[in-house]
Protein backbone atom coordinates (compact mmCIF):
# COMPACT_ATOMS: atom_id res chain seq x y z
CA UNK A 1 0.00 0.00 0.00
CA UNK A 2 1.19 3.51 -0.78
CA UNK A 3 1.46 5.38 2.51
CA UNK A 4 3.17 8.36 4.06
CA UNK A 5 5.52 7.89 6.97
CA UNK A 6 4.91 10.89 9.22
CA UNK A 7 8.39 12.44 9.42
CA UNK A 8 7.29 16.08 9.36
CA UNK A 9 3.52 16.36 9.28
CA UNK A 10 3.57 14.69 5.88
CA UNK A 11 6.32 12.27 5.05
CA UNK A 12 7.55 9.95 2.42
CA UNK A 13 5.47 7.81 0.08
CA UNK A 14 6.90 4.30 0.32
CA UNK A 15 6.15 1.22 -1.78
CA UNK A 16 3.48 -1.18 -0.62
CA UNK A 17 4.23 -4.51 0.92
CA UNK A 18 1.02 -5.85 -0.63
CA UNK A 19 1.13 -8.47 -3.36
CA UNK A 20 -1.07 -9.49 -6.24
CA UNK A 21 -3.26 -12.57 -5.70
CA UNK A 22 -1.76 -15.64 -7.43
CA UNK A 23 -4.63 -15.91 -9.91
CA UNK A 24 -4.15 -12.26 -10.96
CA UNK A 25 -0.43 -12.74 -11.45
CA UNK A 26 -0.99 -15.88 -13.54
CA UNK A 27 -3.52 -14.06 -15.71
CA UNK A 28 -1.17 -11.11 -16.27
CA UNK A 29 1.65 -13.39 -17.33
CA UNK A 30 -0.59 -15.18 -19.80
CA UNK A 31 -2.10 -11.97 -21.16
CA UNK A 32 1.01 -9.76 -21.42
CA UNK A 33 3.98 -12.13 -21.51
CA UNK A 34 5.19 -10.82 -18.14
CA UNK A 35 8.33 -12.66 -17.05
CA UNK A 36 8.74 -14.18 -13.61
CA UNK A 37 11.33 -11.59 -12.62
CA UNK A 38 11.26 -9.18 -9.72
CA UNK A 39 13.30 -5.99 -9.67
CA UNK A 40 14.16 -5.11 -6.07
CA UNK A 41 14.08 -1.48 -5.05
CA UNK A 42 17.34 0.33 -4.26
CA UNK A 43 17.80 3.32 -2.02
CA UNK A 44 17.75 6.50 -4.13
CA UNK A 45 20.73 8.83 -4.06
CA UNK A 46 20.13 11.92 -1.93
CA UNK A 47 22.82 14.56 -2.50
CA UNK A 48 23.93 16.96 0.18
CA UNK A 49 21.73 20.02 0.55
CA UNK A 50 22.83 22.99 -1.56
CA UNK A 51 20.88 25.50 0.55
CA UNK A 52 23.29 28.18 1.73
CA UNK A 53 23.65 29.04 5.40
CA UNK A 54 22.42 32.57 4.67
CA UNK A 55 19.28 31.26 2.92
CA UNK A 56 18.57 28.84 5.74
CA UNK A 57 18.95 31.56 8.35
CA UNK A 58 16.57 33.82 6.43
CA UNK A 59 13.98 31.04 6.11
CA UNK A 60 14.35 30.07 9.78
CA UNK A 61 13.58 33.65 10.73
CA UNK A 62 10.30 33.46 8.80
CA UNK A 63 8.83 30.07 9.76
CA UNK A 64 10.45 29.55 13.14
CA UNK A 65 12.81 26.97 14.61
CA UNK A 66 12.35 23.42 13.40
CA UNK A 67 10.36 24.20 10.26
CA UNK A 68 13.23 24.35 7.81
CA UNK A 69 14.16 20.69 7.38
CA UNK A 70 17.31 19.51 5.60
CA UNK A 71 17.48 15.94 6.89
CA UNK A 72 17.43 13.10 4.36
CA UNK A 73 13.99 11.71 5.19
CA UNK A 74 12.21 15.07 5.06
CA UNK A 75 13.77 15.93 1.72
CA UNK A 76 13.20 12.50 0.23
CA UNK A 77 9.58 12.59 1.37
CA UNK A 78 8.94 15.63 -0.91
CA UNK A 79 10.95 14.34 -3.87
CA UNK A 80 8.46 13.98 -6.70
CA UNK A 81 4.88 12.83 -6.97
CA UNK A 82 3.07 9.60 -7.77
CA UNK A 83 3.65 8.97 -11.47
CA UNK A 84 5.13 5.67 -12.65
CA UNK A 85 8.43 7.44 -13.34
CA UNK A 86 8.34 8.99 -9.86
CA UNK A 87 7.85 5.55 -8.33
CA UNK A 88 10.74 4.10 -10.34
CA UNK A 89 13.03 6.97 -9.34
CA UNK A 90 12.05 6.52 -5.70
CA UNK A 91 13.01 2.84 -6.12
CA UNK A 92 16.50 3.83 -7.24
CA UNK A 93 16.08 3.98 -11.03
CA UNK A 94 17.36 7.07 -12.83
CA UNK A 95 18.14 10.37 -11.10
CA UNK A 96 15.63 11.53 -8.49
CA UNK A 97 15.38 15.31 -8.08
CA UNK A 98 15.50 15.94 -4.32
CA UNK A 99 14.75 19.34 -2.75
CA UNK A 100 17.56 20.94 -0.77
CA UNK A 101 15.19 21.69 2.11
CA UNK A 102 11.57 21.41 3.18
CA UNK A 103 10.02 24.63 4.50
CA UNK A 104 6.72 24.56 6.42
CA UNK A 105 5.06 27.99 6.79
CA UNK A 106 2.21 28.42 9.25
CA UNK A 107 0.26 31.26 7.64
CA UNK A 108 -0.40 33.00 4.32
CA UNK A 109 1.74 35.94 5.46
CA UNK A 110 4.65 33.59 6.14
CA UNK A 111 4.30 32.19 2.62
CA UNK A 112 4.78 35.68 1.16
CA UNK A 113 7.82 36.23 3.34
CA UNK A 114 9.29 32.84 2.37
CA UNK A 115 8.96 33.74 -1.30
CA UNK A 116 10.70 37.07 -0.76
CA UNK A 117 13.54 35.36 1.09
CA UNK A 118 13.89 32.87 -1.75
CA UNK A 119 14.09 35.67 -4.31
CA UNK A 120 16.81 37.36 -2.23
CA UNK A 121 18.85 34.15 -1.95
CA UNK A 122 18.24 32.75 -5.46
CA UNK A 123 16.25 29.70 -4.29
CA UNK A 124 13.60 27.98 -6.39
CA UNK A 125 10.27 27.12 -4.72
CA UNK A 126 8.15 24.04 -5.43
CA UNK A 127 4.74 24.27 -3.69
CA UNK A 128 3.86 20.90 -2.13
CA UNK A 129 0.45 19.74 -0.94
CA UNK A 130 -0.37 16.03 -0.94
CA UNK A 131 2.34 15.13 -3.43
CA UNK A 132 -0.10 13.31 -5.71
CA UNK A 133 0.88 14.84 -9.06
CA UNK A 134 1.35 12.30 -11.85
CA UNK A 135 2.73 14.77 -14.43
CA UNK A 136 5.90 15.97 -12.70
CA UNK A 137 4.10 18.90 -11.10
CA UNK A 138 6.02 18.66 -7.82
CA UNK A 139 9.40 17.54 -9.18
CA UNK A 140 12.13 19.38 -7.29
CA UNK A 141 13.56 21.21 -10.31
CA UNK A 142 15.77 24.21 -9.54
CA UNK A 143 16.08 25.64 -13.05
CA UNK A 144 18.88 28.22 -12.99
CA UNK A 145 18.64 28.79 -9.22
CA UNK A 146 21.29 28.01 -6.61
CA UNK A 147 19.00 25.69 -4.64
CA UNK A 148 15.39 24.48 -4.47
CA UNK A 149 12.99 24.05 -1.55
CA UNK A 150 9.76 22.12 -1.23
CA UNK A 151 7.24 24.54 0.28
CA UNK A 152 5.06 22.13 2.26
CA UNK A 153 1.70 23.72 3.09
CA UNK A 154 0.68 21.11 5.68
CA UNK A 155 0.49 23.71 8.49
CA UNK A 156 -2.06 25.76 6.52
CA UNK A 157 -4.76 23.38 7.66
CA UNK A 158 -7.65 25.52 8.95
CA UNK A 159 -11.27 26.06 8.07
CA UNK A 160 -11.18 29.86 8.06
CA UNK A 161 -14.91 30.56 7.83
CA UNK A 162 -18.29 29.18 6.82
CA UNK A 163 -21.13 31.30 5.45
CA UNK A 164 -24.13 28.93 5.75
CA UNK A 165 -26.53 31.38 4.12
CA UNK A 166 -24.41 31.77 0.97
CA UNK A 167 -23.03 28.21 1.23
CA UNK A 168 -19.44 29.40 0.95
CA UNK A 169 -16.55 28.08 3.03
CA UNK A 170 -12.98 29.40 3.13
CA UNK A 171 -10.31 26.74 3.59
CA UNK A 172 -6.57 27.05 3.81
CA UNK A 173 -4.62 25.42 1.01
CA UNK A 174 -3.01 22.62 3.03
CA UNK A 175 -6.30 21.05 4.11
CA UNK A 176 -6.64 17.55 2.66
CA UNK A 177 -9.91 16.47 1.07
CA UNK A 178 -10.94 14.09 3.90
CA UNK A 179 -10.09 16.77 6.47
CA UNK A 180 -12.12 19.35 4.53
CA UNK A 181 -15.16 17.11 4.66
CA UNK A 182 -14.54 16.43 8.37
CA UNK A 183 -14.32 20.16 9.11
CA UNK A 184 -17.45 20.93 7.09
CA UNK A 185 -19.56 18.07 8.48
CA UNK A 186 -20.63 19.84 11.72
CA UNK A 187 -21.99 22.63 9.53
CA UNK A 188 -23.96 20.13 7.42
CA UNK A 189 -21.85 20.61 4.27
CA UNK A 190 -19.49 18.72 2.00
CA UNK A 191 -17.18 19.66 -0.88
CA UNK A 192 -18.40 16.73 -2.96
CA UNK A 193 -14.97 16.64 -4.61
CA UNK A 194 -13.75 13.05 -4.71
CA UNK A 195 -10.92 12.34 -7.17
CA UNK A 196 -8.87 9.15 -6.90
CA UNK A 197 -6.27 11.21 -5.02
CA UNK A 198 -8.91 12.12 -2.38
CA UNK A 199 -7.10 10.47 0.52
CA UNK A 200 -3.99 12.66 0.18
CA UNK A 201 -4.62 15.63 -2.11
CA UNK A 202 -5.23 19.14 -0.78
CA UNK A 203 -7.58 22.03 -1.43
CA UNK A 204 -4.72 24.14 -2.78
CA UNK A 205 -3.61 21.35 -5.08
CA UNK A 206 -7.12 20.90 -6.43
CA UNK A 207 -7.29 24.60 -7.32
CA UNK A 208 -3.76 24.76 -8.73
CA UNK A 209 -4.43 21.87 -11.12
CA UNK A 210 -8.09 22.39 -12.12
CA UNK A 211 -8.97 19.06 -10.57
CA UNK A 212 -12.02 17.00 -11.49
CA UNK A 213 -13.61 14.56 -9.05
CA UNK A 214 -15.44 11.32 -9.72
CA UNK A 215 -18.73 13.03 -8.81
CA UNK A 216 -18.07 16.18 -10.83
CA UNK A 217 -21.19 15.60 -12.94
CA UNK A 218 -23.21 16.35 -9.82
CA UNK A 219 -21.01 18.73 -7.83
CA UNK A 220 -18.94 20.37 -10.57
CA UNK A 221 -15.26 20.39 -11.42
CA UNK A 222 -13.11 22.12 -8.82
CA UNK A 223 -12.89 25.36 -10.78
CA UNK A 224 -16.70 25.44 -10.71
CA UNK A 225 -16.58 25.41 -6.90
CA UNK A 226 -14.07 28.25 -6.49
CA UNK A 227 -15.61 31.54 -5.37
CA UNK A 228 -12.34 33.23 -4.48
CA UNK A 229 -8.60 32.69 -4.02
CA UNK A 230 -5.78 34.15 -1.98
CA UNK A 231 -2.43 33.98 -3.77
CA UNK A 232 1.04 34.63 -2.39
CA UNK A 233 3.51 35.81 -5.05
CA UNK A 234 7.04 37.18 -4.83
CA UNK A 235 5.67 40.64 -5.64
CA UNK A 236 2.99 40.49 -2.94
CA UNK A 237 -0.42 39.06 -2.16
CA UNK A 238 -3.37 38.90 -4.57
CA UNK A 239 -6.97 38.31 -3.52
CA UNK A 240 -9.64 37.55 -6.08
CA UNK A 241 -13.38 36.88 -5.92
CA UNK A 242 -15.93 39.25 -4.38
CA UNK A 243 -19.23 38.00 -5.81
CA UNK A 244 -20.79 34.86 -7.32
CA UNK A 245 -20.57 36.42 -10.78
CA UNK A 246 -19.01 39.54 -12.24
CA UNK A 247 -18.69 41.42 -15.51
CA UNK A 248 -15.73 43.45 -14.23
CA UNK A 249 -13.42 42.43 -17.03
CA UNK A 250 -11.92 38.97 -17.59
CA UNK A 251 -12.22 36.54 -14.70
CA UNK A 252 -8.72 36.74 -13.25
CA UNK A 253 -9.45 33.90 -10.85
CA UNK A 254 -9.03 31.63 -13.87
CA UNK A 255 -5.41 32.78 -14.21
CA UNK A 256 -4.76 31.44 -10.73
CA UNK A 257 -6.83 28.26 -10.95
CA UNK A 258 -4.71 25.85 -12.93
CA UNK A 259 -1.52 27.91 -12.60
CA UNK A 260 0.26 24.97 -10.93
CA UNK A 261 2.37 27.05 -8.55
CA UNK A 262 4.08 28.84 -11.43
CA UNK A 263 2.43 32.23 -10.81
CA UNK A 264 2.15 32.09 -7.03
CA UNK A 265 1.24 29.91 -4.09
CA UNK A 266 -2.46 29.51 -3.36
CA UNK A 267 -2.89 29.91 0.41
CA UNK A 268 -6.69 30.09 0.82
CA UNK A 269 -9.66 29.11 -1.33
CA UNK A 270 -13.28 30.23 -0.93
CA UNK A 271 -15.45 27.34 -2.10
CA UNK A 272 -19.07 26.68 -2.86
CA UNK A 273 -20.20 23.87 -0.57
CA UNK A 274 -23.24 21.61 -0.72
CA UNK A 275 -25.45 20.01 1.92
CA UNK A 276 -24.22 16.54 2.84
CA UNK A 277 -26.20 13.90 0.93
CA UNK A 278 -28.59 11.78 2.95
CA UNK A 279 -28.70 8.97 0.39
CA UNK A 280 -26.02 7.57 -1.91
CA UNK A 281 -26.96 4.81 -4.35
CA UNK A 282 -24.38 3.12 -6.61
CA UNK A 283 -25.27 0.48 -9.18
CA UNK A 284 -23.51 -1.55 -11.84
CA UNK A 285 -24.80 -2.15 -15.37
CA UNK A 286 -23.41 -3.79 -18.49
CA UNK A 287 -23.65 -2.50 -22.05
CA UNK A 288 -22.78 -4.75 -24.99
CA UNK A 289 -19.97 -2.92 -26.82
CA UNK A 290 -17.99 0.28 -26.35
CA UNK A 291 -19.77 2.28 -29.06
CA UNK A 292 -23.17 1.46 -27.61
CA UNK A 293 -21.96 2.31 -24.13
CA UNK A 294 -20.58 5.68 -25.25
CA UNK A 295 -23.96 6.41 -26.84
CA UNK A 296 -25.65 5.65 -23.51
CA UNK A 297 -23.38 8.09 -21.66
CA UNK A 298 -23.85 10.74 -24.35
CA UNK A 299 -27.62 10.33 -24.06
CA UNK A 300 -27.46 10.82 -20.29
CA UNK A 301 -25.34 13.95 -20.71
CA UNK A 302 -27.38 15.51 -23.48
CA UNK A 303 -30.68 14.77 -21.73
CA UNK A 304 -29.10 16.39 -18.63
CA UNK A 305 -29.79 13.36 -16.45
CA UNK A 306 -26.24 12.25 -15.70
CA UNK A 307 -25.77 10.46 -12.41
CA UNK A 308 -23.39 12.23 -10.03
CA UNK A 309 -20.89 9.46 -10.84
CA UNK A 310 -21.00 8.14 -14.41
CA UNK A 311 -18.19 5.85 -15.48
CA UNK A 312 -18.05 3.55 -18.52
CA UNK A 313 -15.25 0.96 -18.87
CA UNK A 314 -14.35 -0.45 -22.26
CA UNK A 315 -14.15 -4.19 -22.96
CA UNK A 316 -10.47 -4.43 -22.02
CA UNK A 317 -10.87 -2.58 -18.72
CA UNK A 318 -13.92 -4.66 -17.87
CA UNK A 319 -11.98 -7.84 -18.66
CA UNK A 320 -9.04 -6.82 -16.50
CA UNK A 321 -11.30 -5.82 -13.61
CA UNK A 322 -12.99 -9.21 -13.65
CA UNK A 323 -9.73 -11.12 -14.10
CA UNK A 324 -7.94 -9.39 -11.24
CA UNK A 325 -10.95 -9.69 -8.93
CA UNK A 326 -11.36 -13.46 -9.43
CA UNK A 327 -13.48 -15.55 -7.06
CA UNK A 328 -16.78 -17.31 -7.47
CA UNK A 329 -18.68 -14.02 -7.87
CA UNK A 330 -16.66 -13.20 -10.98
CA UNK A 331 -17.21 -16.70 -12.38
CA UNK A 332 -20.94 -16.35 -11.75
CA UNK A 333 -21.00 -12.96 -13.44
CA UNK A 334 -19.21 -14.33 -16.52
CA UNK A 335 -21.75 -17.16 -16.71
CA UNK A 336 -24.60 -14.67 -16.39
CA UNK A 337 -23.23 -12.52 -19.20
CA UNK A 338 -22.84 -15.56 -21.45
CA UNK A 339 -26.40 -16.60 -20.70
CA UNK A 340 -27.60 -13.12 -21.66
CA UNK A 341 -25.49 -13.32 -24.86
CA UNK A 342 -23.43 -10.25 -24.03
CA UNK A 343 -20.50 -10.56 -26.41
CA UNK A 344 -18.45 -7.46 -25.49
CA UNK A 345 -19.33 -6.46 -21.93
CA UNK A 346 -18.60 -2.89 -20.89
CA UNK A 347 -19.17 -2.06 -17.24
CA UNK A 348 -21.15 1.10 -16.47
CA UNK A 349 -21.18 2.44 -12.90
CA UNK A 350 -23.81 5.01 -11.97
CA UNK A 351 -23.98 6.71 -8.58
CA UNK A 352 -26.64 9.11 -7.34
CA UNK A 353 -26.49 11.38 -4.28
CA UNK A 354 -29.59 13.00 -2.89
CA UNK A 355 -31.39 14.64 0.01
CA UNK A 356 -33.92 11.82 0.25
CA UNK A 357 -34.64 8.32 -1.10
CA UNK A 358 -37.47 9.81 -3.15
CA UNK A 359 -35.11 12.27 -4.88
CA UNK A 360 -32.65 9.52 -5.77
CA UNK A 361 -35.43 7.26 -7.07
CA UNK A 362 -36.75 10.08 -9.25
CA UNK A 363 -33.35 10.91 -10.71
CA UNK A 364 -32.57 7.23 -11.30
CA UNK A 365 -35.89 6.68 -13.06
CA UNK A 366 -35.37 9.70 -15.35
CA UNK A 367 -31.83 8.62 -16.20
CA UNK A 368 -32.62 4.99 -17.02
CA UNK A 369 -35.74 5.69 -19.05
CA UNK A 370 -35.41 4.16 -22.53
CA UNK A 371 -31.85 2.85 -22.06
CA UNK A 372 -30.85 -0.68 -23.11
CA UNK A 373 -28.83 -1.69 -20.05
CA UNK A 374 -28.30 -5.00 -18.32
CA UNK A 375 -28.55 -4.32 -14.57
CA UNK A 376 -26.02 -5.99 -12.29
CA UNK A 377 -27.35 -4.51 -9.08
CA UNK A 378 -26.12 -2.46 -6.19
CA UNK A 379 -23.43 -4.84 -4.86
CA UNK A 380 -21.28 -4.28 -7.94
CA UNK A 381 -21.75 -0.51 -7.74
CA UNK A 382 -20.93 -0.51 -4.06
CA UNK A 383 -17.86 -2.67 -4.68
CA UNK A 384 -16.60 -0.03 -7.14
CA UNK A 385 -17.31 2.78 -4.64
CA UNK A 386 -15.47 1.08 -1.79
CA UNK A 387 -12.47 0.28 -4.00
CA UNK A 388 -12.25 3.52 -5.95
CA UNK A 389 -9.13 4.80 -4.17
CA UNK A 390 -7.28 1.50 -4.56
CA UNK A 391 -5.57 2.32 -7.88
CA UNK A 392 -2.25 3.48 -6.35
CA UNK A 393 -2.17 0.41 -4.10
CA UNK A 394 -2.74 -1.94 -7.03
CA UNK A 395 -0.07 -0.10 -8.99
CA UNK A 396 2.49 -0.61 -6.24
CA UNK A 397 1.83 -4.35 -6.34
CA UNK A 398 2.11 -4.38 -10.13
CA UNK A 399 5.38 -2.43 -10.11
CA UNK A 400 6.74 -4.89 -7.57
CA UNK A 401 6.31 -7.82 -10.00
CA UNK A 402 7.82 -6.04 -13.01
CA UNK A 403 4.85 -4.36 -14.69
CA UNK A 404 5.05 -1.01 -16.46
CA UNK A 405 1.76 0.49 -15.26
CA UNK A 406 0.68 4.06 -15.88
CA UNK A 407 -2.32 6.19 -16.71
CA UNK A 408 -3.03 9.16 -18.94
CA UNK A 409 -6.17 11.10 -19.75
CA UNK A 410 -7.60 13.48 -22.29
CA UNK A 411 -10.97 14.82 -23.46
CA UNK A 412 -12.64 15.60 -26.75
CA UNK A 413 -16.02 16.21 -28.36
CA UNK A 414 -18.45 13.33 -28.85
CA UNK A 415 -17.92 13.28 -32.60
CA UNK A 416 -14.21 12.44 -32.07
CA UNK A 417 -14.35 10.17 -29.01
CA UNK A 418 -13.90 6.94 -30.95
CA UNK A 419 -11.17 8.35 -33.19
CA UNK A 420 -9.23 9.68 -30.21
CA UNK A 421 -9.53 6.42 -28.29
CA UNK A 422 -8.39 4.38 -31.28
CA UNK A 423 -5.49 6.68 -32.11
CA UNK A 424 -4.11 6.73 -28.56
CA UNK A 425 -4.49 2.97 -28.16
CA UNK A 426 -2.64 2.35 -31.42
CA UNK A 427 0.17 4.75 -30.47
CA UNK A 428 0.68 3.07 -27.10
CA UNK A 429 0.66 -0.42 -28.59
CA UNK A 430 3.13 0.55 -31.30
CA UNK A 431 5.47 2.00 -28.66
CA UNK A 432 5.19 -0.77 -26.07
CA UNK A 433 4.60 -3.91 -28.11
CA UNK A 434 2.72 -6.59 -26.17
CA UNK A 435 0.60 -4.70 -23.67
CA UNK A 436 -2.89 -4.04 -22.36
CA UNK A 437 -4.42 -0.62 -23.04
CA UNK A 438 -7.64 0.00 -21.15
CA UNK A 439 -9.93 2.99 -21.35
CA UNK A 440 -12.93 4.41 -19.56
CA UNK A 441 -15.09 7.49 -19.83
CA UNK A 442 -14.45 9.21 -16.51
CA UNK A 443 -16.40 12.45 -17.01
CA UNK A 444 -19.14 13.36 -19.46
CA UNK A 445 -20.54 16.65 -20.74
CA UNK A 446 -23.22 17.62 -23.22
CA UNK A 447 -20.56 18.20 -25.87
CA UNK A 448 -17.97 15.53 -25.10
CA UNK A 449 -16.19 13.31 -22.63
CA UNK A 450 -12.93 12.57 -20.87
CA UNK A 451 -11.09 9.37 -21.80
CA UNK A 452 -8.87 7.82 -19.13
CA UNK A 453 -6.33 5.21 -20.24
CA UNK A 454 -4.50 2.64 -18.13
CA UNK A 455 -1.53 0.77 -19.59
CA UNK A 456 -0.04 -2.55 -18.45
CA UNK A 457 3.12 -3.93 -20.12
CA UNK A 458 6.14 -6.01 -19.13
CA UNK A 459 8.69 -3.56 -17.77
CA UNK A 460 11.93 -3.08 -19.67
CA UNK A 461 14.91 -4.26 -17.65
CA UNK A 462 17.43 -2.21 -19.62
CA UNK A 463 15.64 1.17 -19.53
CA UNK A 464 12.32 1.14 -17.64
CA UNK A 465 12.03 4.93 -17.47
CA UNK A 466 12.85 5.42 -21.15
CA UNK A 467 10.35 2.70 -22.08
CA UNK A 468 7.46 4.71 -20.62
CA UNK A 469 8.76 8.09 -21.77
CA UNK A 470 8.74 6.88 -25.38
CA UNK A 471 5.19 5.56 -24.98
CA UNK A 472 4.01 8.75 -23.26
CA UNK A 473 5.47 10.89 -26.04
CA UNK A 474 3.70 8.74 -28.64
CA UNK A 475 0.41 9.18 -26.79
CA UNK A 476 0.97 12.92 -26.50
CA UNK A 477 1.54 13.23 -30.23
CA UNK A 478 -1.57 11.13 -30.87
CA UNK A 479 -3.71 13.42 -28.72
CA UNK A 480 -2.51 16.63 -30.40
CA UNK A 481 -5.19 17.97 -32.71
CA UNK A 482 -7.84 15.53 -31.46
CA UNK A 483 -8.27 16.52 -27.82
CA UNK A 484 -6.74 18.25 -24.82
CA UNK A 485 -3.39 17.17 -23.46
CA UNK A 486 -5.01 17.01 -20.00
CA UNK A 487 -8.58 16.94 -18.74
CA UNK A 488 -7.68 16.86 -15.03
CA UNK A 489 -4.07 15.78 -14.39
CA UNK A 490 -2.73 19.25 -15.33
CA UNK A 491 0.34 20.23 -17.37
CA UNK A 492 3.25 19.94 -14.97
CA UNK A 493 6.63 19.08 -16.47
CA UNK A 494 5.46 16.17 -18.59
CA UNK A 495 2.79 17.94 -20.66
CA UNK A 496 4.55 21.30 -21.04
CA UNK A 497 6.00 20.39 -24.48
CA UNK A 498 2.46 19.91 -25.84
CA UNK A 499 0.87 23.07 -24.47
CA UNK A 500 1.70 25.26 -27.47
CA UNK A 501 -0.15 22.89 -29.81
CA UNK A 502 -3.26 23.46 -27.70
CA UNK A 503 -3.17 27.17 -26.86
CA UNK A 504 -0.81 28.51 -29.56
CA UNK A 505 2.35 30.56 -29.36
CA UNK A 506 0.38 33.68 -28.48
CA UNK A 507 -1.25 31.82 -25.61
CA UNK A 508 2.17 30.88 -24.26
CA UNK A 509 3.25 34.52 -24.52
CA UNK A 510 0.20 35.62 -22.50
CA UNK A 511 0.96 33.10 -19.74
CA UNK A 512 4.64 34.04 -19.75
CA UNK A 513 3.70 37.70 -19.32
CA UNK A 514 1.60 36.86 -16.29
CA UNK A 515 4.48 34.81 -14.90
CA UNK A 516 6.90 37.70 -15.30
CA UNK A 517 4.46 40.12 -13.63
CA UNK A 518 3.95 37.94 -10.54
CA UNK A 519 7.31 36.14 -10.37
CA UNK A 520 9.87 38.44 -12.03
CA UNK A 521 12.93 36.38 -11.11
CA UNK A 522 11.35 33.02 -11.91
CA UNK A 523 11.72 31.27 -8.53
CA UNK A 524 8.30 29.59 -8.64
CA UNK A 525 8.08 25.95 -9.75
CA UNK A 526 10.67 26.01 -12.56
CA UNK A 527 10.04 23.77 -15.55
CA UNK A 528 6.29 23.37 -14.93
CA UNK A 529 3.37 24.64 -17.02
CA UNK A 530 5.55 26.74 -19.36
CA UNK A 531 8.76 25.86 -21.23
CA UNK A 532 11.70 27.17 -19.22
CA UNK A 533 12.88 29.51 -21.99
CA UNK A 534 9.62 31.46 -21.77
CA UNK A 535 9.85 32.00 -18.01
CA UNK A 536 13.31 33.53 -17.84
CA UNK A 537 13.45 37.00 -16.27
CA UNK A 538 13.04 39.77 -18.83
Amino acid sequence: MTERIDHTLRGRWTPSTGTLPPHALRWLRQRTGLAEVRTPARAPVVPASALSDAARTALDSVVGPGFVRVDRDSRLGRAGGLSYVDILEQRGEGALAVPDAVVLPASPDQVVDVLRACVEHDVAVVPFGGGTSVVGGVAALRGDKAAVIALDLARLDALVSVDPVSRVAVLQAGVTAPEADRLLAPHGFTLGHVPQSYERATVGGFAATRSAGQASAGYGRFEDLVEGVRLAAPVGEWRLGVAPASAAGPDLKQLVIGSEGAFGVITEVALRVRPRPVVERYEGFVVDGWARGADVVRSLAQRRVLADVTRLSDVDETEVSLALAGGWQTAALRAYLRARRVARPCLLVLGWHGASPAEVRRRRREALRGLDLLPLGRPLGEAWRHGRFAGPRRRDALVEVGVCVETLETATHWSRVHELRGTVRAALRDALGECLVMCHISHAYETGASLYFTVLAPRSVADPIGQWQVAKAAAGEAVAGLGTISHHHAVGRDHAPYLEAEIGGLGLDVLASVKRALDPTGVLNPGKLLPSGLTSPS
